[in-house]
């Protein structure tokens, strides 16, 4: 898609994004993802794969429509009903965007909310788990504010405590053998996993500063990675790109990631996830944007830009689209 800036691109590229995954990839909040003015926004397309054909459909609100109260997110797959763990997974995707520098540079929040969404369209197992871990997250969060309010008793917090340590696990093993597959795919280039163990131990080791704060100071909600290159004067050692890397050096670090994001995605459900590049080329140099190309021949790509695209990748990307 060729346009101007402000024509709406982005906004197809996020639509494919949230029939994916469930979320968007810029909107904080659902009620960021209606459109001024409206009540309802509806998505919806037909994906055809290995599983045969299906309609999915999105419906999203701000939670009341004509002035009566509504569910803010619906899920449907052929229209039928579905949960958001069961609905992701018939399409999968991989974006590349020009915010994706903060991959490297950002805070760990954005990283994990990246590792959430690479392992949750992959592995039906890791988004169940993920669900069920934030949502006793944020009960026994609640539960710490309480007993610091002399409301409830400590006691309350054992059956939240098992959960966490239970779903932690689950979620803690996966990003190992996620970290594991990247680190397999270079020699050069690697992911330094800092994983924040929970356990019975951890718990109780800051359970007086939990109650003081309000919150669960361990566990994967503080999980965090970065990455690495090898020294070029020195191949023995390991340099941060966060903080030692030049911006170049970190674009080839996001690239990286996304080639081992599409190797990764396709090796867990058996497709080549569809490819989509939000107006990245004008801050890629021409080493950098011959490797997307790359990229692209290889699986289903949706662009946009507001340049003319070459010749050659023009036809290219017409007949992915085609």
């Amino acid at each position: 898609m060729i346009g101007k800036n402000a024509v709406g691109k982005t906004n197809v590229l996020e639509a494919v994004y949230l029939l994916a995954t469930g979320e968007s990839f810029r909107a904080q909040k659902i009620d960021e993802m209606v459109a001024w003015n409206y009540e309802v926004t509806h998505l919806g397309a037909k994906v055809v794969n290995k599983h045969g054909e299906a309609d999915l459909k999105v419906i999203l609100t701000r939670g009341i429509v004509a002035g009566e109260k509504a569910r803010k997110r619906q899920f449907l797959v052929n229209d039928v009903a579905r949960q958001k763990q069961t609905f992701t997974g018939n399409l999968a995707v991989v974006a590349f965007l020009p915010a994706d520098l903060l991959l490297i540079s950002g805070t760990p929040g954005i990283r994990r909310r990246y590792m959430d969404g690479v392992l949750s369209q992959a592995d039906k197992e890791y988004a169940r788990s993920l669900q069920s871990y934030e949502k006793g997250l944020r009960r026994r969060n609640k539960l710490l504010d309480m007993i610091r309010e002399g409301q409830v008793q400590k006691s309350t917090l054992v059956y939240w405590d098992h959960l966490l340590i239970r779903e932690g696990a689950v979620l803690t093993d996966k990003r190992r053998e996620w970290a594991d597959f990247l680190n397999e795919q270079s020699e050069t280039t690697r992911l330094v996993y800092d994983y924040s163990a929970i356990s019975e131990g951890r718990l109780a080791q800051y359970e007086k500063e939990e109650v003081m704060v309000g919150y669960t100071m361990v566990g994967p909600h503080k999980d965090d990675f970065s990455l690495e290159t090898k020294h070029r004067a020195d191949t023995a050692k390991w340099r941060d790109l966060a903080t030692y890397g030049s911006r170049g050096e970190q674009r080839m670090g996001v690239l990286w990631l996304k080639k081992c994001e599409m190797a990764f995605t396709e090796g867990r459900i058996g497709e080549k996830p569809v490819l989509l590049l939000d107006d990245i080329f004008s801050e890629l140099d021409s080493e950098h944007e011959a490797l997307v190309w790359q990229m692209a021949e290889q699986s289903q790509t949706i662009i946009t830009t507001s340049d003319e695209l070459p010749k050659t990748q023009r036809k290219l990307h017409l007949m992915q689209l085609g």
